[in-house]
């Protein structure tokens, strides 16, 4: 196949190098040329950011003939270097509210529910921890992520707690003495300082990397050639960051997309303009070879779970002519809220139906302004 001029420098470079690229712009045939122009006797490994892109790039790579890549995400490597060998067992769903408070027999210290709400921050700061690339919880100010002023106070008042209880829980992984979380196990991995035996390693979707898989990343000996999109980070509330503005490397783009014609180019320079104007990363020059102009479907992005099935129900019950509605990953994920607990329950707290709430937290909440509290 023809490679455009980008896309063959890229292939031809040398040294660590970071590409920023835009949306259909080729990135993967853009990958696996770049694996394929090394020498074949190279070990080389691409590390996708999850499970079904892992799999995908797997079947590419065996399908051009590139054996000798290997495809794997951070966490595949991390649960091979801990879990794998080990007592640990893992717990695939995370730890729910009112899990941690049993766990940790955490206190209220008077405040109604405040065990509650010490596990929830609890829980989070864990998140926090186990995504950055610090060595010790102390290391962290736990509050900086804290935003609902109301949270902030009480965040304030019982900090010394809520830090002390966030490394007990985290010590009780480590010795196997409760089951371990995904987070976990990936942080110990990154604290290991593993030695990855590799000549080039190639980062995917960059932009989407936490502090801890961008640690392991650097720390490599191996060429490193780390991509992405500057404009496409989705995972900020998972302390994600834009690795690629991370990355001293010499920087190429993609900037031709063959998934739009240039009218959609238009637009989205237009759009991504506006973040030059509030200070945030610059927009590289976008063109647009793609030729469909059919439209076979609509997208709806929404900022919760909550506002997309609204939409969906809106859809339905003003009868738009709508044959199918899909969601994204599966759809149990979302009539369920950040702590595991089903919008099912919430409704019967509202209705009154005590008996058909499952939920422990939910169950012991008298109505649903003392759930909101």
């Amino acid at each position: 196949m023809e490679l455009t001029p980008e896309q063959y420098e890229i292939v031809n470079s040398t040294g660590n190098i970071k590409i920023n690229a835009v949306a259909g712009s080729g990135k993967t045939t853009t990958i696996i040329e770049y694996a394929r122009a090394r020498p074949a006797k190279s070990k080389i490994l691409y590390l996708a950011f999850n499970k079904s892109v892992r799999l995908e790039a797997a079947k590419k790579f065996s399908d051009k003939g590139l054996g000798h890549v290997k495809a794997e995400t951070a966490h595949s490597l991390a649960y091979s270097g801990i879990v794998w060998g080990s007592n640990y067992k893992v717990r695939h769903q995370g730890y729910k509210t009112h899990e941690i408070a049993e766990l940790l027999n955490l206190q209220g210290n008077g405040e109604k529910h405040a065990e509650y709400i010490v596990a929830n921050h609890i829980n989070k700061f864990i998140a926090y921890f186990c995504n950055s690339d610090k060595l010790r919880v102390q290391d962290l100010n736990y509050l900086d992520t804290v935003a609902d002023a109301r949270a902030k106070t009480f965040v304030k008042t019982f900090y010394q707690y809520i830090e002390t209880q966030t490394r007990l829980l985290l010590s009780k992984m480590d010795k196997g003495e409760v089951e371990v979380t995904h987070d976990f196990y990936l942080k110990k991995f990154q604290l290991s300082s593993p030695k990855l035996n590799y000549d080039y390693i190639l980062f995917d979707e960059g932009q989407d990397a936490s502090p801890a898989m961008l640690d392991v990343f650097l720390k490599q000996k191996a060429t490193k050639v780390i991509v992405g999109d500057t404009h496409q980070q989705v995972y900020a509330w998972r302390h994600a960051v834009n690795s690629l503005e991370k990355a001293d490397f010499k920087t190429y783009n993609l900037s031709t997309s063959f998934r739009f014609g240039q009218h959609i180019a238009d637009l989205a320079m237009g759009v991504l303009k506006f973040k030059e104007h509030i200070g945030l990363a610059q927009a590289i020059p976008i063109t647009g070879k793609g030729t469909g102009n059919e439209l076979k479907s609509k997208a709806v992005l929404g900022r919760t779970n909550l506002g997309l099935l609204l939409k969906a129900i809106q859809y339905v019950t003003e009868k738009k002519k709508v044959k199918h509605i899909y969601f994204e990953g599966n759809i149990n994920s979302y009539t369920y809220a950040d702590e595991g607990a089903s919008l099912y329950d919430v409704l019967s707290l509202y209705n009154g139906q005590r008996r058909l709430i499952r939920d422990k937290l939910i169950k012991g909440m008298k109505d649903l302004k003392e759930l909101e509290d």
